[in-house]
């Protein structure tokens, strides 16, 4: 069973990847989504105004229904109306909204429904494997994702007497009945992280979420370069961490107490020094290990990530206090109404 077009039986999931400007990356993706097994599906990529190659790549999967994002309504995100008009089109019971950067594992969606299904949820969601190339990657990405699993256990977010709600835009997988009882992405246009808001929603009309590291499900590369990562970061923390310039004083004094330490010990010749040295570094070392990385990024986030996440912090923050959001083109008030577009 696959990717289907067939017009009288509706199929178990519909696919849904919002794709602005993806030439880079979405080609790998839709491989990866047609080739699953296990379940009936359909694939449906909503080009949002591309200027690029992104919907002729689309377009020559036979198997895959390439559609046209609307024009931008005023105080919507292009992603909520990207993802919006996919699932107005979409016919499947359940609905996997799913990005372009993302590849996904043999057997996957199936395997998903069935924990769906078995856990009894309304949403499903993966915090993918993040693929990490670049020096840039490979320190930022551990010290972030190590401090997104401490703000948002997925435990307490699997938990429905949790406030707590979270979800990854990457790969959420949602009953089609739930999803429009909350009001779908329509219901949160204006929200910057709407994967976060729609978890939010959810939680709040009391249904179910089960989120999880899904490293044996979906893989993702965020971002190409250090601009793209810049860009994308400055857009997100501010939003994910409520208090970000408090938590950029508090990474830098995490990161900084060791080197005190190393600075007292040599300089002064206090040996004593050595013992502290050596246990903050492991204690910060704990903490960056549940970023899910290996020993070499956890290392590299440890000495140069944390610095350059706290600059990510602060910059995000001024960047929302001044309505001064740019993502692909577009550019957003700090409660995500556009301001301009490059469409």
């Amino acid at each position: 069973m696959g990717a289907t077009k067939t017009v009288n039986s509706a199929p178990a999931v519909s696919v849904i990847i919002p794709a602005r400007n993806e030439e880079a990356c979405l080609a790998d993706c839709l491989q990866s989504i047609i080739s699953q097994s296990g379940v009936d599906f359909e694939v449906i990529v909503v080009d949002d105004h591309s200027t690029d190659h992104t919907r002729e790549i689309a377009a020559s999967f036979p198997d895959v229904e390439v559609i046209e994002a609307g024009p931008l309504p005023d105080g919507w995100t292009g992603k909520n109306n990207a993802l919006t008009t996919g699932a107005c089109h979409a016919r499947g019971e359940w609905l996997l909204f799913t990005d372009a950067d993302t590849l996904h594992l043999p057997g996957s969606l199936g395997r998903a429904l069935a924990e769906a299904k078995d856990h009894g949820v309304d949403m499903l969601s993966y915090s993918p494997e993040q693929i990490a190339v670049t020096f840039w990657e490979m320190a930022v990405l551990p010290a972030v994702f190590a401090e997104l699993a401490r703000t948002y256990p997925p435990k307490k977010v699997s938990d429905l007497n949790s406030a707590i709600a979270a979800a990854n835009g990457q790969y959420i997988l949602i009953k089609r009945e739930s999803y429009d009882a909350v009001g779908g992405h329509a219901a949160i246009a204006r929200e910057i992280l709407e994967d976060v808001a729609l978890a939010r929603l959810l939680k709040g009309s009391r249904r179910q979420i089960r989120f999880r590291y899904g490293d044996n499900a979906v893989r993702t590369r965020m971002y190409r370069n250090f601009r793209q990562l810049r860009d994308g970061w400055t857009k997100n923390l501010a939003v994910l961490f409520p208090r970000p310039g408090w938590l950029a004083a508090k990474i830098l004094a995490m990161w900084g107490f060791p080197l005190s330490a190393l600075a007292l010990a040599v300089s002064r010749d206090m040996p004593r020094w050595y013992g502290v040295l050596v246990a903050a570094h492991l204690y910060l070392w704990m903490r960056m290990k549940q970023g899910n990385f290996n020993r070499f990024k956890t290392f590299l986030g440890v000495w140069f990530g944390m610095p350059i996440f706290a600059y990510l912090l602060v910059r995000s923050r001024i960047a929302h206090s001044t309505g001064n959001i740019s993502w692909k083109g577009r550019t957003y008030s700090d409660k995500g109404a556009e301001l301009a577009t490059g469409h």
